[in-house]
């Protein structure tokens, strides 16, 4: 059974720092690759960035790598987005989806609808 739960959202001032968290289970990791998408208020979701946790090979979009970290905890089944000097536009809601190892030979974070599977999501507000 496919398990993610997102936490680790809150208010942030701008220029803050935060690390989201998606809990999930040992099915979900060994027939998905996982991945973080953003959906700002009154728009599409967007890919960020994923993980393989198998090998620890990552993506991540152009625009936020100089400050959003994929990583994973494999004793804890749980792959973390870190995201540093948070702006305004970061605010929104970020969802942990998985992407299906059988049909995919890397994890992708476009487009997101190849994501079969997706948590409640957690909101990011960043607001001074």
């Amino acid at each position: 059974q496919v398990q993610l739960v997102e936490t680790g959202g809150g208010l942030v001032q701008p220029g803050e720092s935060l690390t989201l968290a998606c809990t999930t289970n040992a099915f979900t990791l060994n027939k998905y690759y996982l991945g973080w998408f953003h959906q700002a208020p009154g728009k599409g979701r967007e890919g960020v960035s994923c993980i393989d946790t198998n090998n620890g090979r990552t993506v991540i979009a152009e625009s936020v790598k100089d400050r959003f970290t994929i990583s994973r905890d494999s004793a804890k089944n749980t792959v973390y987005l870190a995201i540093s000097t948070l702006k305004p536009e970061d605010t929104g809601l970020y969802f942990c989806g998985a992407l299906p190892r059988s049909r995919f030979g890397a994890c992708k974070i476009n487009p997101w609808n190849d994501y079969d599977w997706w948590g409640q999501g957690t909101q990011v507000t960043v607001s001074s």
